[in-house]
């Protein structure tokens, strides 16, 4: 196989969707079939709203349609739709949302409760689906219940946290969602254990597959950006060093 090119990955990790709020500058664009124009906002790390990271239209600039805690992820959900990826206790939720449906609320609905609650997802407007993977999934392929709203989404790369019994198991894995085939592959990172890393401090922020050559490539904060192996679980080589997100307070 040719070598892969880490100028090349770089620029698409460049472009990799991360969770909120470090990453919101990722965030994909969100059009509705109703012509609304949106757009995410950062409140910032101080003040009832810190860490929370909105979606409103562009003409309603003290109004949200869509609220999101620290660790969502949105993704897009063809052809018109909204995703959001969180943790949820011991699982990872998935929803979906139709811009077009979204209610405005007044962000003073949620100030000060929002950023101390575990909740991580406040719409005005119920999801058009909702449901959930839990997190100790064993390695390899398991069948999912995913809901016809997702299903037009090829492939959802999820770095989640993984239950690691020793010191050199493995403390995270990538739940790797193939919603057409409603199929979850469990790739566990056997390279990040808590015997090499600082599990909390030093996390997998945001994975996605290389179209030239199918492999996963992705960010690990505090270490740096990483290839894997053809298997998905095993490090082949860092990319880059040392790689940070916009902000230096990105635990886990």
């Amino acid at each position: 196989m040719n070598e892969i090119s880490a100028s090349r990955l770089l620029n698409l990790l460049s472009r990799t969707i991360g969770p909120a709020p470090w990453y919101w500058k990722t965030f994909p664009r969100v059009d509705s079939v109703s012509s609304r124009r949106f757009a995410w906002t950062h409140h910032g790390s101080e003040g009832p709203l810190g860490y929370v990271v909105s979606l409103g239209l562009i003409e309603e600039p003290n109004e949200a349609c869509l609220a999101l805690n620290t660790y969502c992820l949105p993704f897009f959900v063809p052809p018109s739709h909204l995703g959001i990826w969180c943790p949820e206790g011991r699982s990872i939720r998935l929803t979906c949302f139709d811009p077009a449906q979204l209610k405005s609320f007044d962000l003073s609905e949620i100030a000060g409760w929002f950023k101390q609650s575990a909740e991580r997802i406040y719409s005005a407007t119920a999801p058009l689906a909702d449901f959930e993977v839990p997190l100790g999934l064993s390695p390899g392929m398991h069948k999912v219940e995913v809901p016809l709203e997702l299903q037009s989404v090829d492939e959802l790369i999820v770095p989640t946290s993984y239950p690691a019994k020793e010191k050199d198991d493995s403390a995270f894995a990538l739940y790797v969602f193939y919603p057409q085939a409603g199929l979850v592959e469990v790739l566990p990172q056997k390279w990040f254990t808590a015997s090499t890393y600082q599990v909390g401090r030093q996390w997998i922020t945001r994975a996605a597959r290389d179209p030239g050559s199918h492999r996963i490539f992705g960010e690990c904060f505090g270490v740096g950006n990483f290839l894997l192996k053809e298997d998905g679980c095993g490090l082949d080589r860092w990319i880059s060093e040392g790689a940070a997100s916009e902000s230096s307070d990105l635990a886990f």
